[in-house]
């Protein structure tokens, strides 16, 4: 504990969005392969779908893409009126809005778990909304806390900044280890989504839930010692903000 209490904030704050990457992974392989080929969490997917379906791309999905696009923005929309009086970093509102995240998702992971939704067309369409409105509320939670290259679920600008600042391209590699780690995240997010299929949508649903409570509580603690002045070395950690 007392290791952990000298890591610096801004640190920690990084590892629990990186977390919440993986998270993200995890969730959109659930959507993907386990309910039509809907991305719940990264709707660059989703637009880049429904373009290919209006094209007349052959037995894509328009409908539930175009749904879980409407329900991120009401998810995001919620968190950011929820969040737009806290103040920067993190806040007790940061722990409630995950919360609601992992309450939201262990009720999906129940629900699933004992209705058919994969054979049902309208409870598929009601599952991948309502994934997609609690990984808006995720995404936007974790946008307020603004560490430097760690969005949770776009990973082409990651990519894009990890080459252009390399060294190759005669940068300085500012933030490599953080984008590098996040790109990795999500795609093992992916692996363990895709794996926890083999025994049933649920698992996947409850892995992220369980995670969502582990950020929560660990960024509440980290805030509440710092608010009663707990002895810890939780400064920031900008003199070496690469360093994840």
């Amino acid at each position: 504990m007392k290791r952990l209490n000298a890591v610096p904030t801004d640190r920690v704050h990084l590892w629990l969005m990186l977390a919440l990457t993986f998270s993200t992974g995890v969730i959109d392989a659930v959507g993907y392969l386990g309910l039509d080929r809907v991305f719940t969490g990264n709707m660059t997917g989703n637009v880049v779908l429904l373009g290919m379906a209006f094209a007349g791309g052959a037995e894509l999905p328009i409908l539930r893409p175009a749904l879980a696009l409407v329900f991120f923005m009401l998810g995001a929309a919620l968190a950011g009126r929820m969040l737009r009086k806290a103040p920067e970093g993190w806040s007790w509102r940061t722990s409630i809005a995950l919360i609601v995240v992992a309450a939201a998702l262990t009720v999906l992971a129940v629900f699933v778990a004992v209705a058919d939704v994969q054979d049902n067309g309208t409870l598929g369409s009601i599952t991948t909304s309502y994934m997609a409105t609690v990984m808006g509320v995720q995404a936007a939670t974790a946008k307020r806390l603004k560490v430097a290259e760690i969005t949770t679920v776009v990973v082409t600008s990651t990519i894009t900044g990890l080459a252009s600042d390399s060294k190759l391209a005669g940068g300085d590699s500012r933030f490599w280890q953080r984008r590098a780690l996040a790109v990795a995240l999500i795609l093992l997010g992916a692996v363990a989504g895709a794996a926890a299929l083999n025994v049933g949508l649920w698992l996947g649903l409850a892995l992220s839930a369980a995670i969502s409570v582990a950020v929560a509580a660990a960024g509440y603690v980290r805030h509440h010692r710092e608010r009663t002045g707990a002895p810890t070395d939780a400064g920031t950690d900008q003199g070496n903000p690469e360093k994840p």
